[in-house]
């Protein structure tokens, strides 16, 4: 069942560029690397991109699986930690990479959120 944002998630997500994405390989141990992403406000869902993005294990993975999960966060000063975790199913799709700009990858990760956690992002 997907899940909707909130106003505040989707303004933090607005406000950050990078996250970690996590799939699972093929011998079922898994891989977080760092990724840019954007949030798609047509299909309310986390759309991740990048640079030979077809050709990458992540891809792969969820390509196989058909899972993934996004954490993005990051600390205000003095020290509060605030992100937003998204699990949901996943596709890996061979156009759409190009709204990232000019360079990057045709294809694309996208993460239909059926859980999402969230802390920190209350004002």
């Amino acid at each position: 069942m997907a899940r909707s944002f909130s106003a505040a998630e989707i303004a933090y997500l607005d406000s950050q560029r990078l996250g970690r994405l996590a799939t699972v390989s093929r011998d079922r141990t898994p891989q977080v690397m760092p990724v840019g992403f954007r949030y798609n406000r047509e299909l309310g869902t986390i759309d991740v991109g990048g640079h030979g993005m077809g050709g990458t294990k992540k891809y792969a993975d969820v390509a196989r699986e058909g899972r993934a999960a996004i954490v993005v966060d990051d600390v205000l000063p003095p020290w509060r930690p605030r992100g937003i975790e998204v699990r949901g199913r996943a596709e890996a799709l061979p156009t759409g990479g190009e709204q990232f700009g000019q360079g990057w990858s045709p294809e694309l990760i996208r993460i239909w959120p059926e859980r999402v956690r969230a802390w920190g992002l209350e004002s």
